[in-house]
């Protein structure tokens, strides 16, 4: 047989292949790009900035753990950024119905710019002070607690209802990119640069980002609703306190973040358990992100199931058992598999779960509780790192990343049984295949 025949039957057997995915609705739904110039915008901005933010995700737990040799302060840093995110959380969905949107978003990204400035001019010095690393790291995640539910709302009020899931699964994929090249990238620059390049080039992507952010169109009248203060803010918790599905939703989340999100223990299973350096570390912390990549740029059928609670509980539940298997891992490339099969099934919840969360609140009160939603998914990780940082220190790291993930699939069960609501929930308007 020719090559000519055989190239032209393998181009064949792709054709077919592409044409079952689009038919099939397998490739992400790229329709709210197509249709929504301010989407586009808005995507670009959030590229830079989300870029930016994955270099010092790998850059500061590896500065420390380099600097001090200690799993339980590098646990200690998320710990430290718990309590800013705490309290910005409680006031920042206030300020997001209140205020508009696209300048904050633009104030918050340049803020997060300001931050990296200081990592940077900390890491020249001849002894970089830690208790530095520790305030300006609390700062970076204050301020994400205030960027991450206006880019929610914005995507919410920029797109119609039909493409919110669309949209979601789109800012999925662009940030999952991010946290599959950032680290990876971050962990290159820093065995090449040094650590103070990841800080300086975070910087610039951030100040890129709030210029896209920038030529939005200004979206006052949808923030400016409910009025600054402890009133609009006793409101979102009613309002969330009636509503026991999205209880459940906070809940499943927090349960995957507390338990089965070692982050901190990858500098020391990439050292001490793979006997890597800084590049496999970065390939640790990039590898989630390359799973959530592949499924989230593969998700043109979420906006197909009716089943959107179910699909988050089943998610989860996979999360945890691939990261229990990760722990179990001796070789680079097994750990990047469970941990890229791990990024794939958080990708899926987050979209399921986002898109719950904007579907069942309106507008007016969805600075509220998108800030409620970030404070649980930025807090979570937080006190995550400190649960597997103090677990790893008292036993060991591979035994405290077995224990979370099991935890993790045990806990999924449990709300599962405990808040049925979430398991029934329905899309009634989901694009079903006919």
């Amino acid at each position: 047989m020719s090559s000519t025949i055989i190239y032209d039957a393998i181009s064949a057997k792709i054709g077919v292949v592409c044409t079952v995915a689009l038919r099939s609705k397998l490739i992400v739904d790229s329709t709210p790009l197509k249709e929504s110039i301010e989407f586009r915008w808005l995507f670009s901005g959030l590229g830079f900035a989300g870029f930016g933010r994955q270099l010092t995700v790998v850059a500061v737990p590896y500065q420390v753990y380099d600097i001090t040799g200690s799993t339980l302060l590098v646990g200690l840093l998320g710990l430290v950024q718990l309590f800013p995110v705490l309290m910005v959380s409680a006031v920042g969905g206030s300020l997001v119905d209140a205020v508009d949107r696209r300048t904050l978003l633009m104030a918050a990204q340049l803020a997060t710019g300001a931050t990296a400035v200081g990592l940077a001019v900390n890491a020249m010095l001849d002894s970089p002070m830690v208790w530095m690393i520790f305030v300006l790291s609390a700062l970076n995640a204050a301020i994400s607690t205030i960027d991450h539910p206006t880019r929610a709302t914005l995507v919410a009020a920029i797109v119609t209802r039909r493409q919110l899931p669309a949209a979601t699964a789109l800012t999925q994929s662009l940030e999952n990119v991010a946290r599959m090249v950032g680290p990876a990238v971050g962990g290159v620059i820093i065995v090449i640069w040094g650590v103070t390049s990841t800080f300086v080039i975070e910087a610039v992507c951030f100040t890129i980002g709030a210029l896209f952010t920038m030529r939005l169109v200004r979206r006052s009248a949808v923030g400016q609703v409910a009025k600054f203060g402890l009133r609009s803010m006793l409101e979102g918790w009613e309002f969330l306190k009636e509503r026991r599905l999205l209880k459940a939703n906070f809940a499943i989340d927090l349960n995957a973040m507390v338990f089965g999100m070692p982050l901190a223990l990858f500098p020391a299973f990439g050292e001490e358990v793979l006997g890597g350096d800084a590049s496999t570390v970065g390939l640790l912390y990039a590898a989630p992100g390359a799973g959530a990549m592949v499924a989230a740029l593969t998700s043109g059928w979420v906006g197909t199931i009716e089943r959107q609670g179910r699909a988050v509980i089943m998610s989860v539940i996979i999360w945890g058992l691939a990261i229990a298997a990760f722990g179990f891992s001796r070789t680079t490339w097994l750990a990047v598999t469970f941990l890229a099969i791990a990024g794939a099934a958080d990708v899926i919840s987050s979209v399921f779960r986002n898109t719950i969360l904007q579907l069942a609140v309106p507008d007016n009160l969805r600075g509220r509780l998108s800030s409620f939603h970030v404070g649980i998914s930025s807090g979570g990780p937080r006190l995550g790192d400190f649960e597997a940082g103090a677990v790893a220190s008292a036993t060991s790291v591979p035994f405290s990343v077995i224990s979370g993930g099991l935890a993790c699939v045990i806990g999924a069960f449990i709300i599962a049984r405990k808040m049925p609501e979430l398991d029934a929930y329905v899309d009634e308007q989901a694009d079903l295949p006919s």
